[in-house]
C-alpha cells in the first residue's frame, strides 16, 4: 500500500480492502529496510504503531463514525515534537533525552484523526540548520540520489514521505524547515498562515516564527492534513478558518497577479543554479497558461534588513535548555548561535521584533499590488551531505545557509502562507533531481494559495518520486 496517497489509504483502509494492521506492517517493514540508509528515524514505535492501528480497527468495526479522516494512515513526527511515552533530545547530543508524559497539540490531532504514528523522524541540533546530519546518525538524504541532503530541518520526516515509508509526516517550519525539505525532496511542503496550526496546547508561538504542518506527495492530501490540523486551541488569538481547506481545492481561485522573483532576497550576491531560474519560468508558463497574469518584481528590501532575523533565530538558540557543563557537547553552529544569542541585549531583542515588523510592513507596501509571488524554493539543487556544513567555521556555514535558500525565511518574519510544489526536475551531475519553486501568498488566503497551488499540479503534472514508480 505504500505508494498510496493520504485520502487513497484511509478510503482502503475504511472500505476494509486492507486492514490498519497491515497497512502499519508494511510501514514499519518498509521503515525497517530504507529507514538507515536515508537517515529517516531516530526512533521507530512498532508496539505504538500496531496497538494504535489496532484501535483504529477495532472502531471501525464498533464505532465507524469515531473513526477520523486518516484512519490507518502511517505518520510519523518529527523528533522536535512531544510524544507521550518516546524519548526525545532535540536531535542534540548534549541534551539527555526526555520522555514526555503528554503528546502536543499537532500529535494529539493526528491521533484524533486516526493516523498510526510509526517512529519519530530525524533532525538536526534543536531543528537549526537547513541540513540535516544530526550527531550519531546518517544524514537524511533525498530519495532522488542519497548521497544528496533532504534538507532540514525537517529532513527525516522529507525522506520517510518520497521513499514511500508513509504519505505524511509532520513537520515543522522557522525559516523553511518544511519547504526545503520538500524541494529537496519532490514534495508538496506549506509553511501556513502564522497562527492556523496553533503550537498549543503545551507549546508556545514565541516570535511567530515556527508554523507547524506537514510533508505530503500532493496538494489534496496537504489541503487535507491542513484541515486536521487548523484547530483553535483555548487561549490562541483567532485566525479565520474559511471551511474546509479540501473543499475550497474544487473552487478555482479567479484570474490571479503573480508576481516572479529570481533575485536572492537574503543574501545579494547568492548564485541561482539554472535548473532553478527554468523551473520558475516553465511555472510561470503554467499560470499565464491558466489566465493569471504575471509580471517581474523586485526586491522589497535589502539583505541587511533581514540581519533582525538572525538575532531572533540566536536567541531562540540560546533559549534551550543547555546545561552549562554540556556547552561542549553542542555542535559549532551551534554553538556559534547561542553565543551570538548572548550578546543581544534586551533591547536589542526588542528592535528586532520591531524590525521584523518594519520589514513586514515594506513587504506589503512593495508587493501590494499582486496576490502571489512566485520564487524558487532553493537557490541550489539538493547538496552533497556536508557541503553546506562547515564545522570549522560555523559563521561560514550560517552563510552558506542563506546563500541555499535565499528566499524561504522571509514568510516566516511576516506570517504569510508560502508552499513549495514539485513542479521541475532536471539532471544535474547525472542524476534527475527535484528542483521546487515556492509560492507565496498573502496572509489568511491558505485556502487561494492552496487552490492555485492544486491547479498548477493538474495542469503540469510531477514527475512520480523515485522509489514509487
Amino acid at each position: 500500500m505504500s505508494p498510496l496517497g493520504v485520502r487513497d489509504l484511509a478510503a482502503a483502509v475504511r472500505s476494509g480492502e486492507v486492514s490498519a494492521v497491515e497497512v502499519a506492517e508494511e510501514a514499519l517493514a518498509r521503515g525497517e529496510q530504507l529507514g538507515t540508509a536515508l537517515g529517516v528515524f531516530v526512533e521507530t514505535t512498532p508496539d505504538l504503531a500496531l496497538r494504535q492501528a489496532a484501535e483504529t480497527d477495532r472502531r471501525l468495526r464498533t464505532e465507524p463514525d469515531r473513526v477520523g479522516p486518516l484512519a490507518g494512515v502511517p505518520c510519523p513526527v518529527k523528533t522536535l515534537s512531544r510524544v507521550a511515552g518516546v524519548a526525545t533530545h532535540g536531535g542534540s547530543g548534549a541534551l539527555d533525552p526526555v520522555v514526555p508524559d503528554v503528546d502536543d497539540g499537532v500529535v494529539t490531532l493526528l491521533r484524533e484523526a486516526g493516523t498510526t504514528m510509526t517512529g519519530t523522524t530525524s533532525a538536526p541540533e534543536l531543528g537549526l540548520p537547513c541540513y540535516t546530519e544530526p550527531e550519531g546518525l546518517p544524514p537524511a538524504a533525498t530519495p532522488w540520489d542519497p548521497d544528496r541532503s533532504a534538507g532540514g530541518s525537517s529532513g527525516g520526516a522529507a525522506a520517510a514521505v518520497a521513499a514511500g515509508l508513509a504519505p505524511v509526516a509532520s513537520a515543522s517550519d522557522g525559516g523553511g524547515s518544511i519547504r526545503i525539505p520538500a524541494a529537496c525532496c519532490g514534495l508538496v511542503g506549506l509553511k501556513p498562515t502564522r497562527g492556523l496550526v496553533s503550537a498549543g496546547p503545551w507549546g508556545q508561538p514565541g516570535p511567530g516564527l515556527v508554523s507547524q504542518g506537514a510533508l505530503t506527495r500532493d496538494v489534496a492530501d496537504t489541503a487535507l492534513l491542513l484541515d486536521v490540523l487548523a484547530h483553535p486551541w483555548p487561549g490562541d488569538a483567532p485566525v479565520g478558518r474559511p471551511g474546509s481547506f479540501l473543499a475550497a481545492l474544487q473552487r478555482p481561485p479567479g484570474r490571479l497577479r503573480v508576481g516572479v522573483l529570481t533575485e536572492p532576497l537574503i543574501a545579494a550576491d547568492a548564485p541561482v543554479h539554472p535548473g532553478a531560474l527554468r523551473a520558475v519560468a516553465r511555472t510561470a508558463a503554467s499560470l499565464e497558461a491558466l489566465g493569471h497574469s504575471v509580471e517581474p518584481l523586485t526586491r522589497p528590501f535589502g539583505p541587511e534588513a533581514w540581519l533582525p532575523f538572525r538575532a531572533l533565530w540566536a536567541v531562540g538558540a540560546l533559549s534551550a535548555p543547555v546545561p552549562a557543563d554540556r556547552e561542549h557537547l553542542l555542535r559549532p553552529l551551534t554553538r556559534w548561535l547561542r553565543g551570538l544569542g548572548r550578546e543581544v541585549a534586551g533591547l536589542e531583542y526588542a528592535e528586532a521584533v520591531r524590525a521584523t515588523q518594519v520589514l513586514t510592513q515594506q513587504v506589503g507596501t512593495a508587493w501590494q499590488h499582486v496576490d502571489v509571488v512566485l520564487t524558487p524554493t532553493l537557490a541550489q539543487p539538493p547538496w552533497r551531505h556536508g557541503e553546506v556544513r562547515d564545522d570549522d567555521d560555523p559563521a561560514a556555514d550560517f552563510l552558506a545557509q542563506t546563500a541555499v535558500t535565499p528566499w524561504s525565511s522571509v514568510w516566516n518574519i511576516t506570517g504569510a502562507p508560502s508552499i513549495s510544489l514539485p513542479l521541475h526536475t532536471e539532471v544535474v551531475d547525472g542524476v534527475r533531481l527535484p528542483f521546487g519553486v515556492l509560492l507565496g501568498g498573502r496572509a489568511g488566503r491558505d485556502a487561494e494559495l492552496l487552490a492555485l497551488a492544486a491547479q498548477l499540479e493538474q495542469a503540469d503534472p510531477p514527475e512520480p518520486l523515485p522509489f514509487l514508480r
